[in-house]
């Protein structure tokens, strides 16, 4: 069997990694393609060489484009490379153009599709990543549900039950693997002159939020409203596309901490050690509930509503006073909450599926 990995963004890479390593261990013959999707090849390089990962075979570098023609792009350059290597299946994970394209050009030539992190809706169509999911999920063969909520999601849209597997999410697996690399490499806390426990995280780069002016400059009012009540530093390492749209909003934000984008190794290090999170990262909703750090979303609504239901998170909207008055509520919070996303297996489960082994449904 000869299984293609797709990757395009980073955190596709974090978390395809436990499989890619399940795969290396049980010696079964893959390749990695690599889309290019992320602003900077050189920064995904750098995530190859710390979680210690095998270079990709392809790197097609579409780089930035419309949604269409990013799309369009890896339609086009990925189907020549499957026509060449051709696979029996191809992985892909999350709710990226990158993964739309890859499943739609191999679902076109006949080759099974596996997309890992199954069954997630937000039920926004104004985001683009819901559309993703919603194309991909339906073009699977093979599709890998994180929880069982997930799987009760499919189940609904009419996909059939044997296609479905309830594996944990690989980001669980990814958390405990990389904490170990994390520990291998310098203090990220003292290098920023940081406390334990004694400052805020912020991330914060959806379409939705900092292409909106509004929207943008109100979260913005709301994390300065944080440094005044709490006399905390607000941490915020930010993306390049958010720090361009930033600039050209003319937004100047007050009190907060802006750094360069943070390695994973050491962003896993500083949402470890937060006070709080605040985010409009679905991957970081999942994280900062698998570290027991309490989550503040910048959202009106979220793919992960498992976090919700276990009370590591709350929806917060973007109103400054909604913000502050929802970190009040999270900061007391006793941090016994269950992880909802699986034991840390998931990658080895969803290797030994499509090799035929034990199906979970």
């Amino acid at each position: 069997m000869k299984t293609a990995v797709v990757l395009g963004t980073r955190p596709e890479i974090i978390k395809m990694a436990p499989v890619i390593r399940e795969l290396e261990r049980g010696h079964i013959n893959f390749f990695i393609i690599h889309t290019g999707q992320h602003y900077s090849q050189n920064l995904d390089r750098v995530f190859f060489e710390q979680l210690k990962l095998p270079k990709s075979e392809y790197n097609l570098e579409v780089g930035s484009g419309s949604h269409a023609e990013q799309t369009a792009k890896i339609l086009i350059a990925i189907e020549k490379v499957l026509n060449k290597e051709n696979p029996d299946i191809v992985l892909v994970e999350g709710d990226t153009n990158s993964v739309l394209a890859s499943a739609l050009a191999a679902s076109k030539l006949q080759i099974k599709v596996g997309h890992i992190e199954a069954g997630l809706r937000s039920y926004d169509r104004n985001m683009p990543e819901e559309i993703n999911r919603i194309l991909t999920d339906h073009c699977s063969d093979h599709l890998f549900a994180p929880t069982e909520k997930a799987k009760l999601i499919l189940l609904g849209e009419g996909i059939p039950k044997e296609k479905i597997f309830v594996t944990g999410n690989t980001i669980v697996d990814a958390v405990s693997q990389n904490l170990a690399l994390a520990r291998e490499q310098g203090d990220t806390l003292h290098n920023l002159n940081l406390n334990p426990r004694e400052y805020f995280l912020v991330t914060l780069h959806r379409q939705e939020n900092v292409d909106n002016p509004t929207r943008f400059g109100s979260i913005l009012k709301g994390l300065n409203k944080l440094t005044e009540a709490f006399h905390l530093p607000v941490i915020y390492p930010i993306h390049p596309h958010s720090l361009k749209r930033m600039n050209e909003f003319n937004l100047k934000p007050q009190n907060i901490t802006i750094t360069d984008p943070q390695n994973y190794l050491d962003f896993l290090q500083l949402e470890k050690s937060a006070q709080l999170i605040l985010t409009d990262s679905g991957g970081v909703q999942e994280e900062s509930c698998i570290l027991r750090v309490p989550c503040v979303t910048l959202r009106d609504n979220t793919e992960r509503p498992e976090t919700l239901d276990v009370g590591s998170n709350i929806l917060a909207g973007v109103d400054p006073d909604r913000i502050l008055g929802f970190v009040e509520k999270m900061m007391p919070i006793v941090r016994d909450w269950q992880n909802p996303f699986g034991d840390g297996k998931a990658g080895e489960k969803i290797v030994r599926i499509i090799s035929g082994g034990a199906c979970l449904t």
